[in-house]
């Protein structure tokens, strides 16, 4: 059974920073699709990052571009968010993600419904 545990999240002030982590349980496919989805109330669903776990390439939305850096550690199963200069408008319930499929070509990585896992989410509130 696959399970995507996450950590981190919080409440900040603008300019500051947080680090979410996501440990995937139980899933051992050489190549896929891995990162972070967020969603703010009455707001969509949004791709934030993602990262193939066979070449290492990274997509970013524009608008966390510069600020969010997505790392893996192989070893530990283990996807992280690194988050700079945080915005109120990065306010949301964070999610990680997980795809059977690796994420090889751009319009792969945006989309939520290419992720058959997800994490139970992580609040991260960013105050003016």
């Amino acid at each position: 059974q696959v399970r995507l545990v996450e950590s981190g999240g919080g409440s900040v002030e603008t300019g500051g920073s947080l680090r979410l982590s996501c440990r995937i349980y139980g899933y051992d496919r050489s190549g896929y699709c891995t990162g972070w989805f967020r969603q703010a109330p009455g707001k969509e669903r949004e791709g934030v990052v993602a990262v193939s776990t066979s070449s290492s390439r990274t997509y970013y939305s524009d608008s966390v571009k510069g600020r969010f850096t997505i790392s893996r550690d192989n070893a530990q199963n283990t996807v992280s968010l690194q988050m700079n200069n945080l915005e109120p408008e990065d306010t949301a319930m964070y999610y990680c993600v997980a795809a059977r499929r690796d994420c090889t070509f751009y319009s792969f990585w945006g989309a939520w419904t290419n992720y058959n896992y997800w994490g139970q989410g992580t609040q991260v509130t960013v105050s003016s």
